[in-house]
């Protein structure tokens, strides 16, 4: 018998009876058996009562000591393992017998709370734990992560329109009749002064020349070059895309309608371009949810009277036509509801709304977010400002001063970050409301926040400024808020606030100045207030009846009750007050419950009327005094009242039958009264997709009417860009912070949020806190070419956002979260987790178990969505148990290239064999 140890020998290899250590420590790292999972049938696991008992109960979700492993030899990754595991189990039983039918309102509430910090438990266990041969982040794991977030790029590019349907070779509609404006083109002078030129556009300088839209953009920039500027204009198209829509539970696709066009505006980095026009009337703002889905629509109106020529048809694309309407635009997706809008002193429109999620480039922190909107007379939304509650926020008042400043009012839950300290409220009451007051400057850059509470709930309705800029917030509460004593009940309260920068430098500082709390021992509350002089006035209901209040304000600013006026029992809602030509003028809904308020100038209709009370400055019983009452035999509203050169225009639904369900047809109305003589002076009816239009809020705007609107222009100058300050841009406020940690562990450092952050100076932060680990780019999306110059391109508009990666030749980081209510990574909608390479050779496999803080069992949809969450981190945990499994490992290292050295042995042993055998 031949030696193979001998023919080896000869032949440059060795032969042993023995393993190499290398192939010993495979085999034994092969025979090793894996610990039993708590998901495997074998294993015993805990009955869900239970696991909803122990995590009521107080009990951790994640004890690493009680994890059981049957393999002594097993690493303390598996003990980490099954730990988190049965955590994430505790987590889905809960969400289980949230869903369960017959669970009580209060079970309800303990099991939300539970849920909610049971995310917490597992998030802060996870940014802490590590382990040896695999990598669990609480978030996901990306090779690139980019911001949702996005700030917008200036844009010397404006798009008008739709303005025509069809062929362009047809004239347009909008150019036909008396079409007269100029463009204003305003260029800079020096370091700091202005030069503008009026370029005036008379479409009938045309002649016989068909107005068509090639042919009338031709005559503009004709005009336009003769005046030596850059600024052209142009058309695009608006493709039209096929339509649906259901018939018997069945989808049905229409034909495309024909192809839009829009004009569109090239400017130039150096000239802002504007439009006026000779001819203007006022114009009404009236914000509506139409159809049975509540779409928000911003309607405006021209009023009759002034110069302009009054709007004949619906503009392209438009539904519901009415009498007087000049335009009709969508609001985003994500509105919830708007409760307030007032008129700037530029004409620009601002509206107060509750956002359940903010654009597309601007996610909100929580579940519910306020939004203050600014649109141009348009009807094109330029910018957007979100207040950045880490929960749930509700907009219910605007006020705007004579300078442009913006307060908005209304009461926030949960964390809202106005200081280091502001977490929101602990323990019983930690959802229930506070107050807050938010004071912009004219761009809309915030200058200060006041959030004010009192133990239990209250919220502010009502926001005014003083003459000496004080701004004063009035609202409900049902304990003492601070610097007032509690009355009884829900009571009546005004505040007001101050803001100044102590020394140069130091920043805008505000506090609250003068409290002042009443009411009954009942249930009253401030629904509206109003400032005139030195008086202030609020209207409420106290004790269910109508109350009007005046209080004088010293030198100081500070309130003093001089004089109330009870209107008798009201069966209803106060809508608004003000104060007009020396009268007061209150209005709101009631039905006939005997309230009065002077000489009834129209009498009661029956169901639910709008009534206007016009009283004296001083709330005394007078001659003057008048009230009116408008609608018809059914229920009416008043959403919104606002007072304008003396007369009440009111919106709201008209007319409804009291007994008419949620999606039956409802009307609705916009009138203007004469407060003293009663008479309707104007009046509008209408109805919307579905037949449903409720309006919400409506707002005046002088002289802001005019031959512009048909064309799509705005009056005033066209927004071309907007702050890149993330705390404008996004729903980041000072502050707020994420924090990024090495790869394999260690320190995590923070990454915080300041006043003059940009997506530039935090991609630079990002870095320096990861150690060089990442790479942080600002990637523009989007945009347009406006110009090229041999292999530069140069575009304009789009967005940024920040993009992610790990530097060549590095593993990577972790991103955290910050604190409750100061997380960053929310409000630039960045995922939490690993970044880097989380799978290949010599890289150690990472994963994410990818539970947001945002879930929440508020409702069934928001339980599925969590227990799908659930089952999918669960699953994560599942394959990284796998991904220790020995067995994986030898597949891996078995499925690399043979060794040279072994290679050669075996050639050469090969060649032995072929010589013996001849």
């Amino acid at each position: 018998m031949i030696n193979n140890g001998y023919l080896l020998g000869l032949f440059g290899g060795t032969a042993t009876t023995a393993f190499s250590s290398a192939t010993s420590a495979a085999l034994a790292q092969a025979a090793r058996k894996q610990p039993t999972p708590p998901w495997s049938p074998n294993a015993v696991a805990p009955e869900p009562d239970a696991l909803v008992r122990a995590a009521l109960g107080g009990r951790k979700l994640i004890n690493e000591d009680a994890a059981q492993l049957d393999v002594k030899s097993a690493s303390a990754d598996y003990r980490k393992l099954f730990a988190l595991y049965q955590g994430l189990s505790s987590l889905n039983a809960l969400v289980n017998r949230s869903a369960t039918k017959g669970v009580s309102n209060l079970e309800l509430t303990q099991l939300t709370k539970r849920f909610s910090s049971g995310l917490g438990e597992i998030g802060s266990w996870l940014s802490a734990s590590e382990f040896d041969d695999v990598r669990m982040v609480q978030g996901t794991t990306k090779a690139i992560s980019k911001t949702t977030a996005a700030v917008p790029r200036d844009s010397a590019r404006a798009v008008i329109g739709p303005i025509h349907e069809g062929s362009i070779a047809t004239p347009v509609a909008a150019f036909q009749g008396d079409v007269r404006f100029s463009i204003t083109i305003k260029t800079p002078v020096g370091v700091s002064d202005f030069a503008t030129e009026a370029v005036p556009i008379d479409l009938a300088d045309m002649g016989a020349t068909p107005r068509t839209l090639d042919n009338v953009v031709s005559h503009i920039n004709t005009q336009l070059e003769a005046a030596g500027v850059e600024t052209r204009f142009g058309r695009e198209q608006v493709k039209a895309e096929p339509r649906t829509l259901q018939v018997n539970g069945k989808t049905v696709t229409l034909p495309a309608s024909p192809d839009k066009w829009a004009l569109v505006i090239r400017g130039s980095s150096t000239e802002t371009v504007g439009f006026t026009a000779a001819e203007t009337s006022d114009a009404v703002y009236v914000v509506q949810s139409s159809g049975a889905a509540g779409g928000g629509q911003l309607l405006k109106f021209q009023s009759d009277g002034g110069a302009a020529t009054a709007p004949t048809a619906a503009g392209i694309g438009e539904t519901h036509w009415v009498e007087g309407r000049l335009s009709q635009d969508a609001l985003p997706d994500g509105v919830e509801t708007v409760r307030a809008s007032a008129v700037g002193p530029d004409g620009s429109l601002w509206i107060v709304a509750d956002v359940t999620a903010g654009p597309d480039s601007q996610p909100i922190k929580g579940v519910q977010d306020v939004a203050l909107m600014k649109y141009d007379p348009a009807g094109r939304l330029v910018a957007t400002r979100t207040l950045g509650a880490a929960s749930t926020a509700g907009g219910y008042a605007i006020a705007i001063d004579a300078n442009g400043q913006v307060a908005v009012a209304g009461s926030v839950t949960g964390a809202l970050n106005t200081s280091s300290t502001d977490a929101g409220k602990t323990g019983v009451v930690a959802d229930v409301a506070d107050s807050f007051v938010t004071v912009f400057d004219k761009d809309g850059q915030e200058v200060w926040t006041q959030r004010r509470g009192a133990r239990a709930a209250d919220e502010a309705t009502s926001v005014s400024f003083g003459a000496d800029g004080t701004v004063y917030i009035g609202g409900r509460a049902k304990s003492a808020v601070t610097g007032g004593v509690a009355v009884g009940g829900w009571d009546g309260y005004v505040q007001a606030f101050k803001a100044g920068e102590p020394y140069p430098t130091a920043g805008i500082v505000s506090k609250a100045t003068a409290t002042t709390q009443f009411g009954t021992a009942s249930d009253d509350s401030v629904d509206a207030m109003t400032i005139d002089g030195s008086n202030l006035y609020t209207a409420g209901v106290e004790n269910g009846r109508a109350v009007v209040r005046r209080f004088t304000l010293d030198a100081d600013g500070a309130p003093t009750l001089a004089s109330t006026r009870d209107l008798g029992a009201i069966s209803g809602d106060i809508a608004g007050v003000s104060v007009s030509g020396g009268k007061v003028i209150l209005t709101g809904t009631s039905r006939d419950s005997g309230l009065t308020a002077g000489t009834e100038t129209t009498a009661h209709s029956g169901g639910k009327d709008v009534f206007v009370a016009a009283l004296s400055a001083d709330l005394t019983p007078a001659a003057g005094d008048r009230m009116t009452w408008y609608g018809g035999a059914g229920e009416d509203s008043a959403a919104d009242v606002k007072i304008h050169d003396g007369k009440v225009w009111i919106t709201g639904v008209a007319d409804r039958d009291p007994a008419a369900d949620e999606t039956d047809p409802t009307k609705a109305y916009l009138v203007r009264l004469d407060p003293l003589s009663g008479a309707v002076e104007y009046e509008r009816t209408w109805s919307g997709d579905g037949d449903q239009a409720r309006p919400m809020t409506l707002a005046v705007a002088t002289d802001g009417a005019s031959v512009l609107d048909r064309l799509g222009f705005p009056q005033g100058e066209i927004d071309q860009s907007d702050s890149k300050r993330l705390v404008d841009a996004t729903s980041l406020r000072v502050g707020d912070r994420f924090y990024v940690s090495p790869a394999d562990g260690g320190r995590s450092v923070p990454v915080t949020i300041a006043a003059k952050d940009t997506l530039a100076t935090l991609a630079r932060k990002i870095e320096i806190a990861s150690n060089g680990a990442l790479k942080v780019t600002v990637a523009s999306e989007g945009g347009s070419v406006t110009g090229k110059d041999g292999e530069i391109t140069t575009t304009t508009g789009g967005f940024q956002r920040l993009s992610i990666m790990a530097r060549d030749g590095k593993a990577g980081a972790v991103l955290t979260p910050g604190e409750t209510g100061r997380d960053a990574l929310a409000g630039l909608g960045l995922s939490s987790g690993f970044i880097g390479a989380s799978s290949g050779d010599d890289v150690r496999k990472t994963f994410g178990v990818d539970l947001p803080g945002a879930l929440n069992l508020a409702d069934p949809a928001a339980r599925k969505t969590a227990g799908e969450r659930l089952q999918a981190a669960m699953k994560a945990v599942r394959d990284a148990y796998r991904a220790l499994d020995p067995a994986t490992a030898t597949a891996a290292a078995a499925s690399g290239p043979v060794p040279a050295y072994l290679t050669n042995q075996l050639a050469n042993y090969q060649a032995a064999l072929d010589r013996l055998t001849g």
